[in-house]
């Protein structure tokens, strides 16, 4: 059954897990990146970056003195709502809010959470809009939460862009473009090598927003289904490593480790376009409870 006390538990697990551990696929781009580099300065930065994530993993610590502030994406199944008999929606926001607070004095996780004017401290990060959450209702007889920890330095170089709609060739064109200038205008802020999360359309600045957020969800390699936002990642992920900008700003062969795009629908005299950087050290994982009391974690 779906309570408050095991969304709490879960939420802490999930935090612990994205706070001191990188993904497999992750892992492995930035070790294939160290392998094909041939740039000295490049490789010792990717050396110490391996070398960073090893270390967090044996002894249990964060990754990053910025361990972020998290992002909750939680889909909600219409048979797992039907067979939970309890108000699915509130008890996972509760338990989530609970388990933040936890995770961030047992972890620990940096308080990084502020008041936007006075810049006073929120205990435990928890407060006004904080943690941040994105609810959507699927098919299917579970509930998936995935947690996105972001810090400073990736959030602090988002760019944004209302483009004029074209044809599409020329939306294509001035897509890569702002993205490309992002990546510069960027350069080693975001601590680089970076993955990309590139959102086109949606109603507005806030979907676009949320759209390439979203989009850092997706494994390392793992393209669009559409064949054109495909071929774009392709295009845009070889252009972006062209440019030098390299591990940490240094120079050398990767800035980015991947290019995902998701896109939406938008108005017919609009064409929002926004970049969401994360560093390296991409900070995500997922849990899913199912209808019948099982709990996967991935």
């Amino acid at each position: 059954m779906l309570t408050r006390e095991l969304v709490r538990d879960v939420t802490i697990m999930l935090l612990r897990r994205a706070a001191v551990s990188l993904p497999n696929d992750v892992r492995s781009a930035l070790i294939e990146a160290y392998n094909k580099e041939d740039n000295e300065i490049a490789r010792l930065q990717l050396e110490n970056i391996i070398s960073n994530f090893n270390i967090a993993r044996q002894k249990l610590r964060p990754l990053c003195q910025d361990t972020g502030l998290p992002t909750f994406y939680v889909s909600i199944g219409r048979e797992f709502c039907r067979a939970a008999g309890v108000d699915v929606l509130w008890t996972l926001r509760e338990g989530i809010v609970e388990g933040v607070s936890v995770a961030t004095e047992e972890i620990p996780l940096r308080a990084n959470a502020v008041e936007p004017l006075t810049r006073c401290g929120r205990d435990g990060n928890v407060g006004c809009g904080v943690p941040s959450f994105e609810f959507e209702l699927t098919d299917g007889d579970c509930v998936e939460m995935a947690v996105l920890l972001r810090g400073g330095g990736a959030e602090n170089v988002s760019a944004f862009k209302m483009l004029t709609p074209a044809n599409a060739e020329t939306t294509q064109r001035r897509i890569k473009e702002f993205v490309l200038e992002a990546i510069l205008d960027a350069g080693g802020k975001p601590c680089p090598p970076v993955i990309v999360g590139v959102g086109i359309g949606g109603c507005g600045v806030a979907d676009a927003f949320r759209l390439a957020r979203r989009a850092l969800l997706r494994r390392v390699g793992e393209r669009s289904e559409n064949e054109t936002l495909a071929r774009l990642e392709e295009e845009l992920l070889a252009e972006i490593n062209e440019t030098g900008v390299g591990p940490m700003g240094l120079g050398g062969r990767t800035t980015a480790l991947d290019v995902h795009i998701a896109a939406a629908d938008c108005h017919v005299a609009s064409l929002p376009v926004a970049v969401s950087f994360s560093c390296w050290a991409l900070r995500r994982t997922t849990a899913r409870f199912y209808a019948d009391g099982r709990l996967e974690y991935f």
